[in-house]
């Protein structure tokens, strides 16, 4: 299986939010130039990298033999090895995570739990740079030549879950460019079904269902194009600027050392 990775293009309000924010952080960190740096125990006073999660929703975050699991709390174990601290996991509901967070007094020291970016959240939390990427995705035969929805061609048909994110987003190109076949299915592995069988040419549906699918039928030889951004990204509290400063270089060096492509590829 072949996969392209994902690319975050501007043409949208997350990506405009996300610039935003790593603006504010710059000015923030540059505001503090000269000031004494505090040591891992002002940034983390229990000693410990006290994380809110919801573990609901696997293969992100979930309990399993009455242990969590998931990418998020490998995710977050990672972050906790790479700045020298061990890590509690506080679950909760998860409406309740940005509350734990800025609420007084703080419940967690940062949340990783599929949160999107929100440009409304500026005052309150800093982000990280995105851990994932959960938009909607093009899921193709390898030997195609669509990568992009600006290659479907009027006699492409193009599979996806009626009612869902891709539906809209399939009408939408429908009054962008020349129409195309469309193939609504109950659900999205439906519309995945409808490629690998050859009963559609494409299939739009969101990357968490695809690389699961994928990952689940690995004989199928099939690529993968992103189409939309969906976000995920660790929040801090926006007065904890340097464990904000410390978890980016942690999460950076993630990225860096390709940890974070092999935990996506474990847990997707």
């Amino acid at each position: 299986m072949a996969t392209r990775p994902y690319k975050i293009r501007p043409h949208n309000l997350l990506y405009l939010g996300t610039i935003t924010l790593f603006i504010i952080g710059i000015f923030a960190i540059l505001f503090q130039i000269g000031v004494d740096k505090p040591s891992l125990k002002d940034i983390f006073p229990a000693g410990e990298v006290r994380i809110g999660i919801d573990a609901t929703l696997p293969p992100f975050a979930f309990i399993s033999d009455n242990e969590l699991a998931g990418f998020e709390i490998t995710l977050g174990e990672q972050i906790g090895e790479q700045i020298g601290l061990p890590v509690r996991f506080v679950n909760m509901g998860f409406d309740g995570l940005y509350d734990s967070l800025v609420g007084e007094p703080a419940q967690v020291d940062l949340v990783i739990s599929r949160l999107i970016i929100d440009p409304l959240r500026s005052g309150e939390v800093y982000y990280t740079r995105p851990y994932f990427n959960a938009g909607l995705v093009l899921v193709t035969e390898d030997a195609s030549q669509i990568n992009s929805m600006n290659d479907i061609q009027p006699d492409t048909a193009l599979a996806y879950a009626y009612g869902s994110r891709a539906d809209n987003e399939a009408r939408r190109w429908l009054r962008r460019i020349p129409p195309f076949e469309t193939r609504p299915y109950e659900i999205p592995t439906h519309a995945l079904d409808a490629v690998r069988v050859g009963d559609a040419d494409i299939a739009l549906t969101d990357s968490v269902t695809a690389r699961l699918y994928l990952s689940e039928n690995p004989q199928w030889q099939a690529e993968i194009y992103p189409v939309t951004d969906e976000l995920y990204a660790i929040a801090i509290r926006i007065h904890d600027i340097e464990r904000w400063r410390l978890i980016e270089n942690a999460l950076t060096d993630l990225f860096e050392n390709s940890t974070i492509e092999q935990l996506t590829d474990l847990w997707f």
